[in-house]
């Protein structure tokens, strides 16, 4: 990844940002609303973790046949994403509630989905955010050399059937957090001295990597060949399983809102600057989806009002349908652009679309 110092134009002539700060500031005063969640999260924190951790106890009292175990580890995939994207990433955006220790708690219910608070933060909330969909910059865009998410990526052969391939390869998200991901990015993190926030000391940083992995391991992959009458290679199945259903359905949430026809990927300057401000930035390479379908709205945890979550990453998602109509008028009032597909199934067409795109076409150049 470069290294080079990225700088945002300070030039807002039409102060959009400031106006649409002061606008969504307005609609939380006027309606006595606090920014952060409220009994809609708490109630979706319960009902995502049942989703999540009451098969894992059903699989282990009540000596269930293997098809139910393996239908069971499916439904433990599905609240796994869903308690990352509802759960884990508003904890860790400080915008789950507004007190900072139990954002501590939320956002470290990534320990029990294989992932690693440091880490995360460190590629969501400073790279991903601030360098949104900038070529060696936002980490989101690299997928080693076996996909090819930007224009700006070293095109290879292969790269012409990603669009067939990329599914199955989406499924390990998380199953690579689990095994490797976690310790590359930490010893690469830590060199660079990257940190939100204070720079944790070292040991202690490793240390945690360490016990959080044991401890996670113990729980899915010990404890059930200690307790289950049940071959250790089914297990591993299960295991995998879970991380597979987990992996496919946060992969696709997160292309949906970069990886697509409408988001651009621009580039700095010779000086390193770009174009132009963080906020405007973000019109431009982040795309909503499906924002009408009321399901899609809460099992994504708004993670499809990306426009919104990406300029004001500190509100709850709980709120994002509310402040979209703000966010949308704001940006047609200063002629920007609010890229959004009306549903899921077109920004799911235009994402493979623009993965063919990518990979047909080495010289690329999408405007």
């Amino acid at each position: 990844m470069d290294t080079k110092t990225v700088r945002f134009s300070r030039k807002d002539s039409t102060q959009f940002f400031k106006t649409l700060n002061k606008r969504v500031n307005e609609y939380f005063k006027e309606n006595h609303k606090k920014k952060t969640g409220d009994w809609r999260l708490h109630l979706k924190t319960l009902v995502m973790f049942a989703m999540f951790l009451t098969p894992y106890f059903l699989i282990l009292t009540l000596g269930l046949p293997n098809w139910a175990n393996l239908l069971l580890t499916v439904v433990m995939g599905t609240g796994m994403a869903g308690v990352g994207m509802n759960v884990m990433h508003d904890g860790n955006h400080g915008s789950y509630s507004s007190k900072k220790w139990i954002n501590k708690i939320m956002g470290g219910s990534i320990y029990i989905l294989a992932g690693n608070v440091y880490n995360w933060q460190v590629q969501h909330n400073v790279l991903h955010h601030t360098y949104t969909n900038i070529h060696e910059h936002d980490e989101d865009l690299e997928a080693g050399r076996i996909l090819r998410f930007s224009k700006h990526a070293e095109w290879h052969k292969y790269h012409k059937f990603q669009h067939y391939y990329s599914i199955f390869l989406y499924g390990l998200l998380t199953f690579n957090w689990a095994i490797t991901t976690d310790f590359q990015q930490m010893y690469r993190y830590m060199k660079r001295k990257l940190s939100f926030g204070k720079f944790p000391n070292p040991v202690i940083n490793w240390s945690t990597l360490v016990i959080t992995k044991t401890i996670y391991v113990t729980i899915w992959i010990v404890l059930p060949m200690l307790i289950l009458d049940i071959a250790w290679w089914k297990i591993l199945i299960g295991f995998f399983v879970m991380h597979y259903v987990a992996g496919v359905i946060l992969s696709v949430v997160f292309q949906l809102a970069h990886v697509v026809d409408e988001a651009e990927t621009p580039l700095p300057d010779e000086n390193g600057t770009m174009k132009n401000t963080w906020a405007i930035h973000q019109l431009f390479t982040t795309v909503n989806f499906g924002t009408k379908n009321r399901i899609v709205n809460w099992f994504t945890g708004g993670l499809n009002h990306q426009v919104e979550h990406h300029i004001f990453p500190n509100i709850s998602h709980i709120h994002y349908t509310n402040i979209s109509k703000i966010v949308k008028q704001t940006a047609k009032e200063f002629n920007l652009p609010y890229n959004e597909y009306k549903t899921t199934r077109k920004a799911i067409i235009s994402h493979f679309k623009h993965l063919r795109e990518l990979g047909r076409n080495p010289n690329l150049q999408i405007q």
